[in-house]
């Protein structure tokens, strides 16, 4: 008989989420720049998630930037009990859809104080380093983050963008329990991060996660088929779009297999 699927992942054996996440990318203007177009709607897709049992909500400094940070304070703060709000830092924007990266440490330090006012809180579920730097040692990178966790501004700590070697190294220097990459049912080259994070009970969470011909009930329930450590997180900003992501969760095993699940 088939072993059910779990329903929730713990993170850092410390943090219980349900496996279906919300990403909040989308909460910002054409190319995660400025404001969004209908601020009131992003803050209902935001209190509707809750409604629906999400308590993983993944955001970043940058998307925006600080857009998404602020509509989430505005939206959820004081922030329910069990309610895990990861952010990111490590990437700066020039314009719409312009992303570089800084991975410098007092740049970090910069990026994490600003979340923790953004956010309203004083220490952060789950912060990420968003990508490594080229130009910047990735083990300063991680001892950065290292020394805000010891500070305690940082509970647990997750990494994003990385591959094996860059995973190994981040976990030499800091308890790893997330790691954000690019994954779909169309895009499947983290096939080999995914399997250590499965080895080793750390989380994976998928970005792009519906850049796939599937519906999104379909790639979402694929994803949550695919590993007991996925951890999707699919963005919106819009309610009925929500509503439809969260369909996921009532795909049947018949469906799935005809995609090759």
């Amino acid at each position: 008989m088939d072993t059910p699927t779990p329903k929730t992942f713990t993170l850092g054996g410390q943090l219980e989420v349900r496996r279906l996440g919300f990403g909040a990318m989308r909460l910002t203007g054409p190319g995660i720049w400025g404001e969004p177009k209908d601020r009131d709607e992003c803050i209902r897709v935001l209190k509707r998630a809750l409604e629906l049992g999400v308590n993983l909500i993944d955001t970043a400094d940058s998307y925006g930037p600080n857009v998404s940070e602020e509509i989430i304070a505005e939206a959820l703060h004081p922030y329910p009990d069990g309610l895990v709000i990861a952010t990111k830092g490590g990437l700066v924007r020039g314009g719409p859809n312009d992303w570089s990266a800084d991975g410098r440490p007092e740049h970090l330090r910069d990026a994490c104080e600003g979340s923790l006012r953004r956010l309203r809180v004083d220490r952060i579920d789950v912060y990420q380093h968003h990508r490594p730097d080229p130009g910047v040692p990735y083990e300063e990178s991680i001892g950065a983050l290292k020394e805000l966790q010891d500070e305690g501004k940082i509970h647990l700590i997750g990494v994003s963008n990385v591959n094996l070697d860059q995973l190994a190294t981040a976990r030499s220097i800091v308890d790893v329990v997330s790691v954000q990459n690019r994954y779909n049912l169309a895009d499947r080259r983290s096939d080999d991060v995914l399997e250590r994070c499965e080895q080793d009970g750390i989380g994976f969470i998928p970005w792009a996660p519906l850049n796939t011909n599937e519906s999104s009930e379909i790639a979402l329930a694929w994803l949550l088929n695919r590993s007991p450590v996925m951890l999707p997180i699919p963005g919106t900003s819009s309610v009925a779009h929500l509503e439809e992501n969260m369909r996921a969760l009532d795909v049947s095993p018949d469906v799935l297999a005809e995609v090759g699940a």
